[in-house]
């Protein structure tokens, strides 16, 4: 790391929507409330999901991968988020934001290729049932699990640590409410077009390449239920499909709208609720999302919501 940084050892300033104070206070009770349907909801889809032996397929191997990527995620921009909305106070420090930036990208990443896996995972069950459990046999679905994880890994040392190596000329103030590689960049007082370029095409890597494998499996998918003959066939398929589309839609939609348009189409405002939607939001709407349309999560729930009360009660 260069030496015109070091006055960046002492941390960073996020400004957030400090000129909107206001703003800050509803911002913050809507977090805190969000946050806490994130954790509540995430949680108990994965514990009801290990403790119903109905719930032990690829599909809920890999929704619970999603659940606890939430946590994650929400975990690592959030409590910093609210440390600086309730206060005066918007610093965090060098090592605090260095974290930040390294998870956000890491999760981020994980989330992109994970989506894309659990497409080809709805892929197999309706296109070839009959080999489903054959295909996505437990190794698959772990080697699978254990690549998105390595190869986001891999993504987000590279992006970040090129990141980091720009000179920023004693300048630390981030005009964002977390450690975000576009701000991180903005603030460098050198020429970014090498570092920008590797970030779009990583970009392409991580983001697009996965949408397009996501599109390719439900344009099948949708081709298999088209030809099913039994109309309860095509609900379940849809059904099936249904909750994880909703999930990639608007994961994709916002990620799409913010990092794949011309640099100043938007505001720096719409930049920043857009980051709120798909960090923050989004991860709080996925449990309602993969419960609220399907019946086995629902009764997987209201048993482990049953144990609980009975354990009070003893």
């Amino acid at each position: 790391m260069g030496q015109n940084n070091h006055s960046s050892l002492h941390g960073f300033i996020l400004l957030g929507f400090s000129d909107h104070p206001k703003l800050e206070m509803v911002l913050s009770g809507v977090v805190t409330i969000l946050y806490l349907i994130t954790l509540v909801g995430n949680t108990a889809i994965i514990l009801a999901s290990l403790l119903d032996s109905h719930l032990h397929t690829p599909m809920y191997f890999f929704i619970r991968n999603l659940s606890f990527l939430d946590l994650c995620f929400t975990t690592s921009i959030i409590p910093q988020m609210l440390v600086n909305l309730w206060g005066s106070d918007k610093s965090i420090t060098f090592v605090g934001c260095i974290i930040q930036l390294y998870v956000y990208m890491w999760m981020g990443s994980v989330e992109c290729l994970l989506l894309a896996v659990m497409s080809y995972d709805r892929f197999t069950a309706i296109c070839k049932p009959l080999h489903y459990l054959v295909i996505m046999n437990p190794h698959l679905c772990l080697k699978m699990i254990v690549m998105v994880w390595g190869v986001s890994l891999a993504d987000s040392l590279v992006l970040c640590t090129l990141t980091l190596d720009l000179p920023r000329c004693e300048n630390n103030i981030l005009d964002h409410f977390l450690c975000e590689l576009p701000a991180m960049v903005k603030i460098s007082c050198v020429d970014t077009t090498a570092v920008e370029m590797s970030v779009f095409a990583l970009g392409i890597v991580i983001v697009l390449i996965p949408l397009f494998l996501i599109l390719i499996s439900y344009g099948y998918i949708a081709r298999a239920v088209l030809r099913m003959k039994s109309k309860a066939g095509q609900r379940k398929a849809i059904n099936t499909c249904g909750s994880h589309l909703t999930v990639v839609s608007i994961f994709y939609g916002t990620i799409i709208y913010s990092y794949l348009q011309p640099g100043n189409s938007a505001s720096k405002d719409q930049g920043k609720f857009l980051t709120l939607f798909y960090t923050i939001i989004a991860p709080s709407l996925n449990p309602l999302i993969y419960t609220l349309r399907n019946k086995d999560m629902k009764s997987a729930l209201k048993k482990l919501v049953k144990v609980d009360y009975k354990s009070t009660k003893m």
